[in-house]
This record gives structure tokens, C-alpha cells and sequence, in this order.
């Protein structure tokens, strides 16, 4: 009979030990190869006796262990655990499995002297889990079934945060307005209960881990508690926060309507808080100080030097209190300046030009534009025309020579009360019309003519008006006197002088006779009508020869007659009584 076929099968019932062991139990219990046991054959009678003492040595087997403990939930730091290994083997070692892995003694454990018996001495939360007892021999080994230690522990000590990653604080500022949520974080087995007491309430509100407060106002500030408890481990803790209101500052401009360039303007940032911390924030960076933009010693108040069209913002302060930010909302300026420099441009042209020449009865389109703050008004004129045009855009549908001329735009900012002007020459391209030149042409002509005429007029007027006021220079030496009028028809008087028009009385008798003339005294011939030195007898006039003399048998026999119809002599005539 062969060895090999009478060798025990291997044995596979070996729990509880580390992969190691169990390969080294299986190389030790395999059948050696067949070759070996050919060359090492022995007699009958010796394999015989060797195959019945390997039956006996594997027949006594371990046995497996059973494991107690002395309680399966403790209290932690307040009681002891106590696991005891029995087993019916001897001459075997007792080695002890925690979770699965080799157990880590350390000074609160203590292990009797035969390794049946394991005490825990204050149970702590890290001693919590799975347990087991393994025997072993030199050949084999036995493991127990697990047991469960559970630890009852908690709540620890514990914060209310606003956030999990902000560190609690005793006082915490909220921002009005805003939305909060408080939490609480505490480790505890089995899971805690809460209680959240709100302020001026003694009864609790809810029972969850957070607490969430909408809309953050003054009615919200006070002190807030929350109770957190174990009733495995009748154990509590209470966190307390206070709890305070930090208003959202505003910022104050003392002016609306800013124009560039002109005096400081200074930005308050308004809050109710006295002693909190002051920051400026910029387009959402924080404010560098300057000599245009300096803050005040607080930093309450923000003052723009030399205000320009780029510092419209927006502005932002913050304030801190409590551990708290707070950020006003952001305020942009409006800055009105311009109207700068006026650009003309014709049609769909970009640049500006000074001329534009357009076909007779085309289209014209001439746009202003300025760069302003508000956006300018425009008005449009046309040299020698009263015409004013306003907007943008002047528009002229069918060009005539009427259109020629130089247009003038203004663009005006109400605010800045700035003004400036362009111009632009409109010339018309084609044939001219007889009848647009000749219109032209009348119209000076006219104008001209009428001014040439005036002016001869005026000047007829002067010289008429200067050879009559001025008198005779031997008119004026020659004294006045009487002459005797003849009788002959053959006598004539003397003619006056046709460059001083006097007066000439004419009596005109019934015979023809010579009849005395009796006259007036005339004043000198000095400007004004004022005689100068004594008066001269009067002059014998003698009659005009166009006087006609009267029909016989008039009754009217003696009469003078006006020769000389010159009133500027008349009126300086003065009567003598």
C-alpha cells in the first residue's frame, strides 16, 4: 500500500489566523511528493506504525474559543470593560484581535497571566469595537467569534459659529438685512438632542442643529443659547452668543449735480456706529490714498480734488464691527462736463470736414457732434439768414443756390453752461439759373441805386440850403435907404443881387407920381437875427419891376406888395414899434 493514499487529507477548518499561519499549517499538513516517498520506501511493519501516530496527532485538533464580556455598552471615562477567553486546550497561547487587527496595549489595559482575561480600565471612545481571542499551538490555532464594545460618550464642549470655517467669538456683528445661519458642532454618541433659546425665551424654539434668521434687523439683536444634551450619558453642554446689529453705512454726497473741473467734492460714509473701522473701496478695490483722492483722519469722509469726468466710481465703504464687515451700497457719480471740441461730418463720413460740395438739387446731410455730459443741444445757422435750426442732423432735401453759403453748428451743455461752434462751407456744383443770378443781381442794384439817390439828395439839400442862409458881402457894407420911385416909365430901379434874396415892398400909388415909401427897419443880416452897433436908417426900396400896379379908381391907394416869396428873410424881420 502506498503512503501516499493513506495520508489525511489536509486540514481546511482554520479560521480566525492570519494568512501566515495558515499557509505554514498547509505546507506542514501536505503529502510530500511522490518521488520522495519512492526513494525513502520503509518495510510494511514500519509504515504501519508511522501512519496510526499521525492519525492520532491530527485527530486532537483546538478547540474554539469562546469570548464574554462583562458589558457591551459603557460609559466613557466613568466605567471598565472586561473580555475573558475560555477555551478547553492546554499548553496553548492566547493572543488578542481588535478590529480585525492585533490588539495595541497600552497603560489602561491590563492582561492576566494565563491571556484569558482582558480589562479596559476607563473606557474611552478609541476602545469602541470589535473583538476576538485566538488560541494557539505550535501546529494550529483557533479563533472566537467577534464581540461588539460600544462606548457611550459626549457631548463635548462646543461653539455657536456663523460659519463653520469662522472661529466662534462670544459677540458677533450681522449685517442688517441679511440672511444668517447659526450651527453648532459637538461630537456625541449616541446623536445629541438641541435646544435653541432665542432672546428674552425661555422656552425652547427648535430642536435642530442650526438655527437661520432672515432678514437681519435691530429685533434680532440679544443673546442667543442653545442646549445640547445625551441622555445615554445624561451629559449637556450650553454654547451663548451675543449677538448685535451692524447697520449698513450709506454714503452722502452733498451734491447732485457735479460738473468737472469744478470745486472739491467730499463723500461721507454715514454709520451709527462710532468707534468701528472706516474702508474705501473703488470699483470693488480698496482706495488708495492721494493729493485727488484724500480721506479724512476717521477715513469717515472721502474728498475729490480737481474732479474729473473719470471719477464717476463707484464708491464703497465699509465698516467693521464686531468681527463683522459691513459695505454700503455702491454710489456712482454723475459728472457733467463738455461739450468738447465740435465735429461736422457730412453723410456716412467719420472725420470732420470744412467744405462740402454738393450737385444742384442733391441731398446734403451734415451731422454736430460733441462730446458732452449731459448730451449737448445743437442748433444750426446760415450766414445772413435769422433761421435757427436745432437737433444733430441737418438735412437739406433738394440743394439750391439759395443753400450756398457757410453753416454754423452750436452745441451747448445746460449744466456746464459750455458752449462751442463749428462751421462748414456748403457750395453748389452745376449751371447757374438765369433767374437765381438775376434775383441776386436786382436785389444789389437796387440796394445801390437807392443809396447813390440819397446821397445826391442830401447833398442838392446842403449846398441849396448853405449859398441861401449866406448873405451878400456888399449887400451887408451898404447902408439901407429911401428911394424915390420915378414917374417916368423909362427909369428902372436897381436889380438885388441874386446871391442875397431880400425883401422888397412895393407901394404902388394911383398916380404916377412919385410917391414916398414908407418901410420898416429890417435887422442886420447877423446869424441869429441880434443887430450889432447902432441901427442904420432904413433903405429906400424901390418897386419890383414884376409888381403890377393898380387900376385907376382903386379905393385901396396905398399897399405893399411881397416881391420876394424867400421866408428864411421874412422871418427875420422884427417891427419897429
Amino acid at each position: 500500500m502506498s503512503m501516499t493514499s493513506d495520508l489525511p487529507p489536509r486540514i481546511e477548518n482554520i479560521t480566525g489566523h492570519p494568512a501566515t499561519y495558515r499557509l505554514l499549517y498547509e505546507r506542514l499538513l501536505s503529502p510530500p511528493p511522490a518521488s520522495l516517498l519512492t526513494v525513502w520506501s520503509l518495510p510494511a511493519a514500519a509504515q504501519l506504525n508511522f501512519d496510526t501516530n499521525l492519525l492520532n496527532t491530527i485527530q486532537k485538533s483546538l478547540a474554539k474559543p469562546t469570548i464574554s464580556v462583562s458589558q457591551g455598552t459603557a460609559q466613557e471615562q466613568r466605567e471598565m470593560v472586561t473580555f475573558y477567553c475560555d477555551t478547553k486546550d492546554t499548553n496553548i497561547t492566547i493572543h488578542w484581535v481588535s478590529n480585525n487587527l492585533p490588539l495595541v496595549f497600552h497603560e489602561r489595559m491590563q492582561l492576566s497571566p494565563d491571556g484569558k482575561t482582558l480589562t479596559i480600565l476607563a473606557v474611552r471612545r478609541e476602545d469602541a469595537g470589535t473583538y476576538q481571542c485566538e488560541v494557539w499551538d505550535t501546529r494550529q490555532a483557533q479563533s472566537s467569534d467577534p464581540t461588539f464594545l460600544d462606548v457611550n460618550y459626549g457631548p463635548d464642549p462646543f461653539e455657536i459659529k456663523l460659519e463653520s470655517s469662522v472661529p466662534g467669538r462670544e459677540v458677533v456683528g450681522l449685517i442688517e438685512g441679511s440672511n444668517v445661519t447659526f450651527s453648532v458642532e459637538t461630537r456625541s454618541h449616541p446623536p445629541p438632542a438641541y435646544s435653541w433659546f432665542l432672546p428674552n425665551d425661555s422656552i425652547p424654539s427648535l430642536t435642530t442643529r442650526t438655527l437661520t434668521i432672515h432678514a437681519v434687523s435691530r429685533e434680532h439683536e440679544g443673546t442667543y443659547r442653545c442646549l445640547v444634551s445625551n441622555s445615554a450619558t445624561h451629559l449637556s453642554h450650553l454654547a451663548v452668543l451675543k449677538v448685535r446689529v451692524l447697520e449698513r453705512p450709506t454714503i452722502v454726497s452733498p451734491r447732485l449735480n457735479l460738473v468737472e473741473n469744478a470745486s472739491p467734492v467730499a463723500l461721507t460714509c454715514q454709520t451709527t456706529h462710532k468707534g468701528a473701522q472706516v474702508q474705501w473701496l473703488l470699483r470693488g478695490q480698496p482706495l488708495l490714498p492721494s493729493k485727488h483722492l484724500a480721506l479724512s483722519a476717521n477715513n469717515r469722509t472721502l474728498v475729490i480734488h480737481n474732479l474729473w469726468r473719470e471719477d464717476t466710481g463707484p464708491y464703497e465703504c465699509e465698516v467693521q464691527n464686531w468681527g463683522s464687515w459691513s459695505r454700503s451700497k455702491p454710489l456712482s457719480l454723475t459728472i457733467s462736463y463738455g461739450p468738447d471740441r465740435v465735429d461736422i461730418t457730412s453723410g456716412p463720413e467719420s472725420r470732420a470736414v470744412h467744405i462740402v460740395k454738393a450737385e444742384l438739387n442733391a441731398s446734403v446731410t451734415l451731422h454736430c457732434r460733441a462730446k458732452s455730459q449731459p448730451g449737448a443741444k445743437y442748433h444750426w445757422t446760415l450766414e445772413h439768414s435769422t433761421t435757427v435750426y436745432t437737433g444733430e442732423t441737418l438735412t437739406i432735401g433738394a440743394l439750391t443756390w439759395e443753400h450756398q453759403g457757410t453753416y454754423s453748428c452750436t452745441a451747448l451743455n445746460p449744466l456746464t453752461r459750455v458752449a462751442h461752434s463749428a462751421s462748414v462751407l456748403v457750395r453748389v456744383v452745376g449751371p447757374v439759373p438765369q433767374s437765381s443770378l438775376s434775383a441776386v443781381l436786382i436785389a444789389g442794384m437796387a440796394i445801390g441805386i437807392l443809396t447813390v439817390i440819397s446821397l445826391c439828395i442830401g447833398l442838392c439839400c446842403f449846398l441849396y440850403s448853405r449859398n441861401a442862409s449866406r448873405p451878400s458881402r456888399k449887400t451887408v457894407e451898404d447902408p439901407i435907404h429911401e428911394v424915390n420911385t420915378p414917374t417916368s416909365e423909362k427909369e428902372h430901379p436897381a436889380q438885388p443881387r441874386s446871391n442875397w434874396p431880400r425883401p422888397v415892398y412895393a407901394n404902388i400909388p394911383q398916380s404916377q407920381g412919385q410917391v414916398k415909401v414908407k418901410t420898416k427897419d429890417l435887422p442886420s443880416a447877423t446869424p441869429g437875427g441880434y443887430s450889432h452897433g447902432p441901427t442904420k436908417p432904413s433903405p429906400k426900396l424901390a418897386l419890383h419891376p414884376l409888381a403890377s400896379t393898380l387900376p385907376k379908381g382903386n379905393p385901396e391907394s396905398n399897399y405893399e406888395v411881397l416881391v420876394n416869396p424867400e421866408c428864411s428873410i421874412y422871418c427875420r424881420m422884427k417891427p419897429s414899434f
